[in-house]
């Protein structure tokens, strides 16, 4: 078989174009040549399996490396014709991206049925092959079709078009006799009832024309991939964030479960929205405490946490005595306004062991158990194992095992073997996330019947006590900490204490880890948040001696030399720089009462006119062991001061090249800032800020797109990125390049110096919220800051008078209409700002309503809804308020 293909495409000097093509997983290259380095044609001659399709993407190529291919989750492709089809002429453009590529989504699209490609009879000599890009259709029980001015094409009869086959989704051919057609001929794409295969659609553009085309016997020209748009409006629609422990209902155990995810789609259904938004639900089971309520610290990537196992859905206790007990223990537990961690786990626990010994081995014998292990050995071995020897050795850290601490696949593989004496234990975690599979994908099914899009969320750090450190460590820095630069919710910056990414590593498999991550997640779910996005670009690292944030570097950076440092005009002594500044005056500012104490026993003079800390107290976690178990007020001032002491510095040795430095972030706030005089300030400043908001652009941006396109279009999952925080300009350029959902809440504007951002004008590629699972809600803060809460009532609503101190129903009602308004694709709005348009419904309890504190490292997440969900359906009045104020605002 010989193909040509041909391609427009300009490049620059040293520059070639070369065709990545596939079948079966065998992968070809084929150079490309050109005259005038702008029109390209490549030829291949190739054996090919006649009923698999042909994948390809162009890529350009500089001595011999590939600098760039197409990214779009849908390569280019057509199907081997008839036995004397020999020749294939390929017209090509090339293509990254779909235009609204959110429509090819699974959001979007989950009716695919896949369909054989036509293939003419093998006395057809000549074959034109047209090829087309439609997302949406078989949702709305429509088939793309082809119709045109000569018979063969209908004539333009609405009833006689030609039906097109869906041979991937979204992606339609048709193959055409060359010499049943009469040339030219005029044509256009339609949409085309599923069952009577009349027009309903027609394209909206002026007819395509298609010009004469020899062709020679035994050869199929295939013109341009085209995508093809109807008069649609594009599809914005609204939904409910809420935690999945978060949830109650009737049946539930002290936690919301999988079972009541099932309720809420109900309710959303019944209220008209189409998404649901959940936080991540991954197993974070360490200690067994209420501290494992953290649901951005888990123990894997994969396995779910065993408290969202519905247990209404296992069989029945046999042992009467033991099932009323538990009964009684599931009420008492299920009536508690919040979510009590240890309680609630620790009783379904127990519930799940004595059904694991009930039907554990006629599950574990099961073919869809044995189907569901088959797929998911690769994650789910180690995992049950680390559990177990977590269980076995009080610890999930592997460091301090006394056996197994370094991860030998042969030796788990023999731990795990079922004539092992540790298998039945083992296996236990094996029938947990069985069950949880087998829910969520009940779960995920439902939601997808019912047109509602289920998304997950992603988080950017894994716990260093976790199966991926323990099995994958070359994937990490695990001497490193990730975190966040300071910011309105914590002015120490945030340390995660999650290891870093080792991204070298990562990009010599193309990102394999993340993939498979991404990978599992599709399986459920039709969109995802990806926590921090702005970790791809660069991370916050904080060095491993720190406690807060302050002394982090992004990572990674363009560090400064000394010699560029005082090409800014700052030339300043470098152990000034560097060095704690620390003198009798800061002192009195920072410890008052107990400076003298802090002199006696933390540092000495430098000799200087200052102090330098002891050895003992020159790092905050050294620090933070001295002070370890000291929870008396004296003692706590004394630490923080110390903290504060130790990051009082104009710049941070980089972390790989000690001889480069960084600008120590939001150090104008800090003393030793307050000491350089105004022209050293105006200079610092101005180094600070072309450091921080321009020198890393491009760099950064390259960064991103190096790992972006592969991991958002190895999935077709709808991408939305959370891009909060310090964002570098370089964010937006790879967002929209991307297609990537941007996050939009007013109380956080993107632009610089504004209050409040404006609804109206968020784009159309955005999620729409009012507020974060890390913020107040909105009740709670209307009640934060009057000021604040005075100039938006007054400029931002136009409201006159005096405000009112408590958000009435009116008014929250307001905010969901002028959210819901936005030209946002998705405007997700968190449970509790649903229910604030209802006063009588509403939890009384304002602050009780916020699920996380970010300046609170060991914040509890145990909020609960203060409603059942059964409840909730009965709610008619509110039902009824939500989905009018959801189809007033055009969403649908």
């Amino acid at each position: 078989m010989k193909i040509t293909f041909r391609i427009q495409y300009r490049t620059v000097w040293g520059e070639s174009l070369c065709v990545l093509l596939s079948q079966n997983h065998i992968q070809h290259t084929v150079e490309m040549t050109t005259r005038n380095g702008e029109e390209w044609t490549g030829k291949a001659e190739f054996d090919f399996h006649p009923s698999e399709p042909i994948c390809y993407r162009y890529a350009v190529s500089r001595q011999g490396t590939l600098v760039r291919q197409e990214f779009g989750a849908i390569p280019h492709s057509f199907y081997p014709g008839n036995l004397q089809q020999q020749h294939y002429l390929v017209e090509d453009c090339w293509r990254d991206l779909p235009q609204d590529a959110y429509r090819y989504t699974s959001a979007f699209n989950n009716a695919y049925t896949p369909e054989q490609p036509s293939r003419l009879s093998d006395n057809t000599g000549r074959c034109i092959t047209f090829r087309a890009l439609c997302p949406g259709l078989s949702t709305h029980g429509q088939r793309l079709g082809l119709i045109g001015s000569c018979a063969a094409l209908g004539s333009w009869e609405y009833c006689r078009p030609l039906r097109m086959k869906e041979v991937q989704p979204n992606v339609w051919h048709l193959t055409l006799d060359a010499s049943s057609l009469e040339y030219p001929f005029e044509y256009k794409f339609v949409a085309i009832h599923e069952e009577t295969g009349a027009v309903e659609k027609w394209e909206t553009r002026p007819n395509r024309i298609f010009p004469l085309q020899p062709l020679q016997r035994g050869e199929t020209y295939l013109p341009m991939e085209t995508e093809v748009f109807f008069d649609d409006a594009p599809q914005r629609i609204a939904g409910c964030a809420i935690p999945v422990f978060s949830l109650r209902s009737e049946g539930s155990c002290g936690v919301g479960d999988f079972g009541d995810l099932k309720l809420l789609a109900d309710w959303a259904d019944e209220t008209g929205q189409k998404a649901i938004q959940i936080l991540p639900i991954n197993d974070t089971t360490m200690s067994g405490t209420w501290t494992d309520s953290y649901p951005y610290n888990s123990i894997s990537i994969y396995a779910f946490h065993p408290m969202y196992i519905d247990l209404r859905q296992l069989p029945a206790l046999k042992d009467k005595k033991a099932a009323e007990a538990f009964e009684k223990a599931r009420i008492e537990v299920n009536t508690l306004p919040m979510m009590d961690y240890e309680k609630a786990n620790k009783l379904k626990m127990d519930y799940l062991r004595k059904v694991y010994q009930m039907e554990g081995k006629k599950v574990l014998a099961s073919e869809d158990f044995l189907n569901f292990f088959q797929h998911n050995e690769e994650w789910l071995q180690p995992y049950a194992a680390f559990c177990y020897l977590r269980d076995s050795y009080g610890t999930p850290d592997f460091n301090h095992w006394p056996k197994y601490s370094t991860y030998d696949a042969d030796e788990i593989a023999r731990l795990c073997t079922p004539g092992n004496k540790a298998y039945t234990k083992i296996a236990f975690y094996y029938y947990l996330q069985y069950q949880l599979h087998v829910q969520l994908l009940a779960v995920s099914t439902y939601a997808r019947a019912k047109g509602i899009l289920l998304k997950g969320d992603i988080p950017i750090g894994i716990s260093r006590s976790s199966v991926e450190a323990w099995v994958e460590p070359h994937y990490f820095h695990l001497n490193g900490q990730a975190g966040a630069p300071p910011d309105a919710f914590s002015v120490n910056g945030q340390n995660w204490g999650f290891p870093t990414y080792n991204w070298e590593v990562m990009e010599k498999d193309n990102y394999r880890w993340w993939r498979r991550r991404f990978s599992k997640m599709a399986e459920y779910f039709t969109a995802y948040r990806i926590d921090h996005i702005l970790g791809f670009f660069r991370i916050w690292e904080i060095p491993d001696h720190s406690v807060h944030g302050l002394l982090g570097q992004f990572s990674p950076s363009l560090p400064l030399s000394m010699d560029e440092i005082r090409s800014f005009g700052l030339n300043l002594d470098r152990d000034f720089m560097t060095q704690p500044f620390i003198n009798d005056k800061v002192l009195e500012e920072v410890f008052g009462a107990q400076s003298e104490y802090v002199r006696q026993h933390f540092i000495t003079p430098n000799g200087k006119g200052g102090y330098a800390l002891l050895p003992e107290f020159d790092t905050q976690r050294k620090v933070e062991a001295y002070f370890n178990g000291k929870e008396d007020e004296d003692s706590l001032k004394l630490k923080e001061g110390l903290y504060s002491l130790i990051s009082n510095v104009l710049f941070v040795t980089d972390h790989h090249d000690t001889e480069k430095l960084h600008p120590r972030i939001a150090v104008q706030n800090d003393s030793v800032f307050q000491q350089l005089n105004w022209k050293q300030q105006g200079a610092f400043n101005h180094l600070y800020n072309h450091y921080y908001y321009q020198r890393h652009n491009e760099f950064w941006y390259q960064e991103a797109m190096k790992k972006l396109p592969v991991l958002t279009q190895s999935t077709p999952m709808l991408v939305c990125g959370e891009d909060l925080g310090m964002v570098p300009e370089c964010v937006p350029w790879v967002m929209r390049q991307l297609q990537i959902l941007s996050l939009e809440i007013q109380r956080m504007p993107k632009q610089m110096y504004e209050d409040f951002g404006h609804p109206e004008n968020y784009p159309f590629l955005s999620v729409c919220t009012i507020g974060t699972h890390d913020m107040s809600t909105f009740r709670g803060w209307w009640e934060e800051d009057p000021v604040l809460t005075e100039r938006f009532y007054h400029q931002e609503m136009h409201h006159q008078g005096e405000i009112p101190v408590h958000a009435p129903g009116w008014l929250c009602k307001d905010i969901v209409f002028h959210h819901l308004k936005s030209p946002s694709l998705l405007c997700i709005l968190a449970w509790q700002d649903w229910m604030s348009i209802n006063e009588q419904l509403r939890n009384p309890d304002i602050e009780g309503e916020r699920i996380n504190i970010p300046a609170h490292p060991r914040h509890y997440w145990r909020w609960r809804m203060h409603l059942t969900l059964e409840q909730l359906l009965k709610e008619k009045e509110l039902n009824q308020t939500i989905r009018e104020l959801i189809e007033d605002s055009n969403r649908r």
